[in-house]
């Protein structure tokens, strides 16, 4: 009777690992909103790079629709949730009122961005002059304001929760 339990949980096992089950339940679960920005920088600048290393016309097309869509999408949820819950978390408004002016400023490359298209005049100093603010806002973000998030009474499970919610809805706003 013991062999035939032994192999029950084998058969078991087989048919779901540990590790294909842990990453969907990961999936599943919306991480903390920190997180959740912080693989939206991560997936942006990737694609900077990649927009970087080709010489391709149609692939340059497609990275820079890519960034504007995200950067527009990052920008909205953070402006509609993120911050106004970090204006009355945190003592320093200076960050945030600095992070609202770059959001401006990459809002209107974005646009011209998204007028032009690969080979226009100054098409790639726009993607270039773009990924330089978007490191510098990333850099501030990351160093300064997510860790006074992060020490605050901010709920950020919450509040990932949404940003994930709202995130998706745009997202799917934009594929129609």
């Amino acid at each position: 009777m013991t062999t035939n339990t032994k192999k029950n949980s084998r058969a078991k096992a087989k048919t779901g690992s540990r590790s294909t089950r842990k990453s969907t339940r990961a999936a599943a679960r919306p991480s903390d909103a920190i997180k959740l920005l912080k693989d939206d920088h991560r997936e942006v600048k990737a694609w900077f790079k990649e927009y970087d290393k080709t010489d391709d016309d149609a692939a340059k097309q497609e990275l820079a629709d890519k960034i504007c869509l995200a950067l527009t999408v990052h920008t909205q949820i953070e402006e509609e949730i993120f911050y106004p819950a970090a204006y009355d978390a945190i003592e320093d408004d200076d960050l945030l009122d600095e992070a609202e002016v770059e959001h401006a400023s990459a809002k209107d490359l974005i646009a011209q961005i998204q007028e032009g298209k690969v080979g226009d005049p100054l098409f790639d100093a726009k993607v270039t002059v773009l990924g330089e603010y978007v490191d510098h806002h990333v850099e501030e973000e990351e160093k300064e304001l997510f860790p006074e998030c992060r020490s605050s009474d901010m709920d950020l499970k919450a509040l990932g929760e949404q940003l994930a919610a709202r995130k998706a809805e745009l997202m799917k706003a934009a594929a129609a």
